[in-house]
């Protein structure tokens, strides 16, 4: 979600423990807007491949307020919420020119997108699928936008096909 009003910014606040979605349901209940980006990662587990969502930057989340109305003392003592990052005794605001870079990454969800331009000679990480985590290298990239990696698997380079919203650059 965008913010359009001037006199709001965006913050960053450190969660307790696996309090994600609780901070993010109790802040945005108050009438914070909140951006929580996450990510998609394939573990396995007894044999099998789960994917789940993950919070991008573990552990925090971005709040969107007017500091000059003292509205960070609401968001410090949210269920979920730790504290506000800050320098010196009030909250230090998230460049603008970073949140916007973030939020264009993401979904309306919050989910990240995959990179949009990849070039032949990259370098990216596996993020689905039995060769998750993987790092190869892009060869090339088809109209259909399948795009050719080469990769080590059992010390032998190989060439696969893969989507390429199962790729991370590097």
């Amino acid at each position: 979600m965008a913010c359009h009003d001037r006199e709001i910014s965006w913050f960053l606040a450190q969660l307790k423990p696996n309090c994600a979605n609780i901070a993010d349901k109790n802040l945005q209940r108050q009438g914070f807007q909140t951006f929580l980006p996450m990510e998609e990662q394939t573990r396995q587990h007894n044999g099998k491949f789960i994917t789940t969502r993950q919070p991008l930057f573990p552990g925090y989340i971005f709040v969107a307020f007017d500091v000059a109305h003292g509205l960070w003392r609401r968001v410090k003592s949210t269920y979920g919420v730790t504290r506000l990052v800050n320098f010196g005794e009030k909250p230090a605001a998230v460049p603008p020119d970073l949140m916007a870079q973030l939020m264009l990454s993401c979904d309306d969800s919050g989910k990240l997108l995959p990179p949009k331009i990849l070039q032949p000679g990259d370098q990216v990480t596996l993020t689905k699928g039995p060769f998750t985590n993987f790092a190869a290298e892009v060869v090339k990239i088809t109209p259909d936008r399948r795009v050719w990696v080469l990769m080590e698997i059992m010390g032998a380079k190989t060439k696969v096909a893969i989507g390429a919203d199962q790729l991370r650059t590097v």
